[in-house]
């Protein structure tokens, strides 16, 4: 089958999984508050999804790298979650609310499939020399979904209805299916050669539990891996905490909350347009591991104008978090691919999800009661940790051997 075509169809099918799953919060948490009237309700729904995916990730990615055809694996995963959401929304209202907040944390179980789920399948779909444009391509997905996702479901909301964007949103998800399906499947010729000498699917006699202690050891172990996680998963908490923000900004600075909402798309907007022409470019990722320090940085700068709490700054400020935070994405999508075991590569990438989520959780929950108190002084915080996130990196960086990947 024609490269071009596989890359195309990779595309596609990430770009339509990753908007149907940052609609389907919004969605889930409009339409809690349609049908039920209850705030509570609809924010539990929500944590719900968000919360089981700290435990799928790992799980999840084990099963992936069992596989002898992943891409039917994620499809199969794909199809359960839109159906769970579709399930979630007959059930609201209709059974005990236990029940349905039952099925939202087995439905956030499969979350992590469609961010590293998908990524992870990334180096069967291209040759090495072309992994650093695919890859930046692979971030614009997530770039263009968050940008999409969440307009889509307020303007599906307001003019058929909140339960409609739950519809929409599963079956942006169901469309991804066919794409899913036919990824190529891995073979020691087609994978990058990895870091460590493992074989490239584990014996099936091996328990779940050894996978799982297997990746974390592979990220803690090799230090490239294990820097670019820390340094994500430490970032994450301070975009949690700006993004839990955004409403209080909306509000104090351009006199309605809901205008928050502009900041997080020109900070998506921004990032898609940087992720493109790193795609345009992909000299610029021939060392990933300074875009990851400098994106980090440049979030740090970002957040520091925020935290002015002007108009003007502040709306540079979400323009320039998106120049960080899209290569940032990019860069470490890349280490992972460069230093990632061959048979540990799904769950090293669904793991590095679920601690970004739990991380990017963490700091919103934080959030609350600094903001009360200083809303400078809580986006002065989430500065300093995009800066001690860079600092941690450290300038140690790893010489490539011969078998990885080069821009």
């Amino acid at each position: 089958m024609d490269e071009r075509y596989v890359l195309r169809s990779y595309v596609v099918g990430a770009a339509a999984a990753r908007t149907g799953d940052e609609m389907s919060g919004p969605a889930l948490l409009l339409a809690g508050l349609a049908i039920t009237g209850s705030a509570s309700t609809a924010t539990l729904l929500l944590g719900a999804v968000t919360v089981s995916a700290a435990v799928g990730g790992p799980v999840f990615g084990v099963l992936l790298d069992r596989s002898p055809r992943p891409g039917r694996l994620l499809a199969v995963a794909l199809g359960a979650y839109a159906s769970a959401l579709v399930l979630i929304l007959l059930s609201i209202g209709r059974v005990p609310v236990v029940a349905t907040l039952l099925i939202a944390v087995c439905a956030g179980l499969l979350g992590p499939a469609l961010s590293g789920g998908w990524t992870a399948q990334l180096p069967y779909t291209v040759r090495e020399k072309d992994l650093p444009r695919a890859t930046a391509l692979d971030a614009m997905t997530f770039n263009a979904a968050g940008l999409a996702g969440p307009a889509a479901a307020g303007a599906v909301a307001g003019t058929v209805g909140a339960p409609m964007s739950v519809i929409v949103s599963a079956t942006l998800l169901g469309a991804a299916v066919p794409a899913a399906w036919r990824l190529p499947v891995p073979s020691p010729s087609s994978s990058p050669s990895p870091v460590l000498a493992l074989p490239l699917r584990p014996p099936a006699r091996t328990p779940l539990s050894a996978d799982i202690r297997a990746g974390f050891r592979a990220i803690v172990r090799t230090p490239p891996l294990a820097r670019a996680t820390a340094v994500s998963v430490i970032s994450c908490v301070g975009q949690g905490m700006f993004v839990a923000c955004t409403p209080l900004l909306g509000e104090r600075v351009f006199g309605a909350a809901g205008h928050g909402v502009l900041l997080l798309s020109g900070v998506a907007a921004s990032a898609l347009l940087a992720n493109a022409v790193l795609a345009q470019c992909p000299r610029l990722m021939r060392r990933p591991d300074s875009v990851l320090r400098c994106g980090t940085l440049v979030l740090a700068v970002a957040f520091l104008l925020a935290a002015t709490g002007r108009p003007v700054p502040l709306t540079f400020a979400a323009l320039i978090a998106g120049l960080g935070e899209g290569p940032q994405l990019a860069a470490l999508f890349a280490i992972r691919h460069r230093e990632a075991p061959g048979r540990l590569r799904a769950q090293i990438f669904t793991t590095g999800a679920s601690l970004k989520i739990t991380a990017f959780a963490l700091g919103a929950a934080l959030t609350a009661p600094l903001a009360t108190r200083s809303l400078p002084v809580t986006l002065l915080s989430a500065a300093v940790i995009q800066a001690f996130a860079a600092l941690s990196y450290g300038s140690r960086v790893r010489r490539k051997s011969p078998g990885q990947c080069r821009a």
